[in-house]
C-alpha cells in the first residue's frame, strides 16, 4: 500500500456545492446544469495495492472477496497493439468490505478459486465485451453482470466512455493516458497500477446511478436482457474469419489474383513470426509494407528493403522470410490462386442499388423505422437493433410479412425480446414492396 492521502469523497461534501448529483442528469441535455467542476481522481481511497503474484496471496484475496458484500467491480488490462494474443496481463477488482485488489495472472495457473468465490455475485464491468474473453481464459466468468457502458447507451447518454460517464454522473474526472499502454511490461510502473486501481474505484457507484436512471426511464428490463446475453456468450470462442488476410489495410489497391496471392503469403508469414514472438503482427511488419511488396513483387533483398515499411532493423533481419513467401506465391499454379468466396447474406449496402433497387428501397424504409423508433426511446439505433439484422431482413424478407414473422425472423438472427417488441410492428408496415404502378 502507498502512504498517499485518502481520496476526498463526494458523499461527504466539504461545501454546499461539493456533493453528488441528487438526480442523474437528463441524458438528452448534454450534461448537468449548471456545470459543476469535476474533482480529479488521482489516488485510490486506500492507496495503490501491490499486484498479487503468488498462490498464497491469491488465497488471501479469495477470502477477502468472499467476505465482501454487494457487487464486485471487475476490469482487465491487455496489451493490444503489443502482443499477439488478447490475454489479460492485470485483473482489477473492488468490492465493499474487501477493498481494491490487483492481480497479476502471469505467474498464476488460473483464477478459478476467485471465480468460485464470486459465483453468486453480480460483476460490474465497463464495456464488458472487451474483457469477458480474456477473463474466461484465466478461469473467470460472471453468472450475473452489469455493463456500465451498455447501460449508459441504453439510457441515452451521448458520451459513454468510463471517464466521461464518471465525470457526468459522479463528478470525478479520470485520467485515461495509460489506456493504450503495454500491460505486459514487468514490473508495472506505480503510476500504471494507480491508473488500473482507479478504473474500479467508482464502478459500483456508477452502476447504482445508471441502474436508477434505467429504472426511471423504464429500461431496466431491456438492460437485463442485454446483460444476460453477454453472460451467455462470455466464454464463447471468437468467430474465425475466413481468409483473414483479406482484411489487410490497403488491399483494395492490389489488383489481380496473382498479386493477392502475394498479400496472402506475406500475411501468413508475418502471422507465423508474430505468433512465435508473441508480438502484435503490425509490429512485425506493417500492412503498408505487405501491400507495397505485393504490388511490386521484389525478387531480391536490395529491392525488397528499398520498399516503404522494410527499413527497420528487425524487419531487415527477416528479409529471407519475406522473400521466401514471395517466391512461394510466385510458384503457385493458376488453380492455387485466391478466388473470391461467395458472400453469405446480403451484399454491402452501397451495392444494393445496382444489384436490387427494390431491396435497396426496402432497406431505406426499414432504416427509417429504426431511426425513428430509436429517437422516440432515446437509444442509439445500433443498440435498438443490429444493422446487420436489418440488412438481412430487407434483403430476404419472410414470404408472408406480418409482425409475427418479422419477430420470428429477428429472434432467429439473435435479437432480444425487448428489441423485437419495439420494432417488429413498424417493420411489418414498411417491409412489403409497393404494388407496381398501373
Amino acid at each position: 500500500m502507498t502512504d498517499e492521502a485518502p481520496l476526498p469523497r463526494r458523499d461527504t461534501p466539504d461545501h454546499e456545492t461539493d456533493g453528488p448529483h441528487d438526480v442523474p442528469p437528463d441524458p438528452t441535455s448534454g450534461g448537468p446544469e449548471p456545470a459543476r467542476a469535476s474533482v480529479p481522481l488521482t489516488a485510490p481511497r486506500e492507496g495503490t495495492p501491490r499486484p498479487v503474484e503468488s498462490a498464497g496471496e491469491l488465497a488471501e484475496v479469495v477470502a477477502r472477496m468472499a467476505a465482501g458484500s454487494g457487487p464486485v467491480a471487475v476490469d482487465a488490462e491487455r496489451a493490444s497493439g503489443y502482443r499477439y494474443t488478447q490475454r489479460a496481463y492485470l485483473v482489477q477488482l473492488r468490492r465493499e468490505g474487501a477493498g481494491t485488489v490487483l492481480i497479476d495472472p502471469m505467474p498464476l495457473d488460473d483464477l478459478g478459486t476467485l471465480d468460485a468465490a464470486l459465483a453468486d455475485t453480480e460483476w460490474v464491468l465497463h464495456a464488458a465485451s472487451q474483457d469477458l474473453a480474456c477473463l474466461a481464459e484465466i478461469g473467470m466468468k460472471p453468472r450475473r453482470l452489469f455493463d456500465t457502458e451498455l447501460a449508459a447507451r441504453l439510457a441515452g447518454f451521448e458520451r459513454v466512455g468510463l471517464a466521461a460517464i464518471t465525470e457526468q454522473l459522479l463528478g470525478y474526472s479520470l485520467e485515461k493516458h495509460h489506456s493504450a499502454a503495454d500491460w505486459s511490461t514487468r514490473p508495472l510502473p506505480e503510476s500504471w497500477l494507480t491508473y488500473a486501481a482507479l478504473d474500479v474505484e467508482l464502478l459500483t457507484d456508477l452502476r447504482d446511478r445508471l441502474a436508477d436512471e434505467l429504472e426511471r426511464q423504464g429500461k431496466a428490463e431491456w438492460a437485463a436482457e442485454e446483460f444476460a446475453a453477454l453472460v451467455a456468450g462470455a466464454d464463447r470462442p471468437p468467430r474465425t474469419r475466413p481468409d483473414p488476410w483479406r482484411r489487410t489495410s490497403g488491399i483494395h489497391r492490389v489488383r489481380g489474383a496473382r498479386a493477392q496471392s502475394r498479400v496472402r503469403a506475406l500475411w501468413y508469414a508475418r502471422d507465423g513470426v508474430a505468433a512465435r514472438r508473441d508480438s502484435a503482427p503490425g509490429r512485425v511488419l506493417p500492412d503498408s509494407a505487405i501491400i507495397a511488396a505485393a504490388e511490386l513483387d521484389p525478387k531480391d533483398e536490395r529491392t525488397l528493403l528499398g520498399l516503404p515499411g522494410f527499413g527497420g532493423r528487425s524487419v531487415r533481419r527477416l528479409a529471407r522470410v519475406w522473400l521466401d513467401a514471395l517466391d512461394a506465391a510466385r510458384a503457385l499454379g493458376d488453380d492455387e490462386l485466391p478466388v473470391n468466396q461467395p458472400v453469405e447474406g446480403p451484399p454491402p449496402p452501397h451495392r444494393w442499388a445496382e444489384r436490387d433497387p427494390v431491396a435497396a428501397a426496402r432497406l431505406q424504409r426499414c432504416r427509417q423505422i429504426v431511426i425513428g423508433t430509436a429517437e422516440a426511446h432515446t437509444l442509439p439505433p445500433e443498440n435498438l437493433i443490429s444493422p446487420d439484422f436489418i440488412r438481412r431482413l430487407a434483403w430476404s424478407p419472410p414470404a408472408e410479412v406480418t409482425p409475427q414473422t418479422i419477430a420470428d425472423t429477428l429472434r432467429g438472427f439473435g435479437a432480444r425480446n425487448w428489441q423485437v417488441t419495439l420494432i417488429a410492428d413498424g417493420l411489418a408496415k414498411v417491409l412489403p414492396d409497393p404494388a407496381p404502378a398501373a
